[in-house]
């Protein structure tokens, strides 16, 4: 059955309708090449319809048609969003009063060259019981969404301009955030588990890259690794985000901090 499409269909519905079509959308926009990244990919489609990819994209909504036709896609183009409909906007958003909002721009903090996370964890467990933090960054912050929403926040991300995004948590009731890097793994040292894989020990160096992109590139080679082999990475820092993620994929790790800069992990299974 061919599927039509509006200005509201979202993005991860024609995914998943047409993988194929990735390649075209990306080619509209320099700004959809981050749906390259699997992580990414699945949080911002499954969000997005044609008509705010196209806000953000500074495009419009008939170079998404032209671009998807091909695959045999029907457009609706009589379909005209009302302007009372609140698109992907959450009911938080609506019944949260602006007093209960509290506002954090961590953009000075990035451009310092220190690490926000500290800030915003602790601004976090500041917020009361159905109040909001909102975040302003230059990036939408993957990582602190994936956690937050896995600690049973909400969130909710405005994309203002390119190098302003607003990211709103909203706390729902008693919620903490928790995070810490676990002991090293089992009772074998670093020294034994990196003697054990030996020469199946794949590497990958995110020192040099901004956040997020750390993350994204450490769980994009784990996506294309095989089973016996291990991935070194080569740090800045300890990357609290990534951690809960590789305990729910069933990854283990071990962390050995070099100096202040200097991080390595190894992760691997058992």
């Amino acid at each position: 059955m061919t599927m039509t499409i509006n200005s509201n269909t979202k993005i991860g519905a024609i995914l998943k309708e047409e993988p194929g079509a990735l390649d075209a959308i990306i080619a509209i926009s320099e700004k959809f090449e981050k749906l390259r990244n699997p992580i990414l990919r699945k949080l911002m489609a499954g969000r997005t319809t044609l008509a705010t990819a196209s806000k953000f994209g500074g495009c419009e909504l008939e170079d998404f048609y032209k671009k998807l036709e091909p695959f045999g896609f029907k457009i609706d183009r009589s379909y005209v969003q009302r302007p009372d409909e609140k698109m992907l906007v959450p009911d938080f958003m609506t019944f949260v009063p602006p007093g209960q909002i509290v506002e954090l721009d961590v953009r000075p903090i990035i451009a310092s060259g220190e690490d926000p996370l500290s800030i915003i964890l602790s601004k976090i467990k500041s917020i009361e019981p159905g109040g909001v933090l909102k975040v302003i960054n230059s990036f939408e912050p993957t990582p602190l969404i994936l956690l937050l929403e896995k600690k049973g926040f909400e969130t909710y991300v405005e994309n203002i301009d390119t190098d302003h995004i607003e990211t709103y948590i909203f706390k729902k009731g008693i919620a903490a955030v928790s995070i810490s890097p676990k002991p090293q793994t089992g009772g074998n040292g670093w020294d034994e588990v990196f003697k054990k894989y030996g020469s199946n020990i794949q590497s990958i160096d995110v020192r040099h890259l901004e956040m997020p992109q750390p993350m994204m590139n450490i769980l994009e080679a784990l996506d294309n690794i095989e089973g016996d082999k291990a991935l070194l990475v080569y740090h800045k820092r300890i990357p609290v985000f990534l951690l809960p993620e590789l305990d729910q994929r069933g990854f283990e790790y071990m962390i050995k901090e070099i100096s202040d800069n200097d991080v390595q992990l190894l992760i691997f299974r058992n």
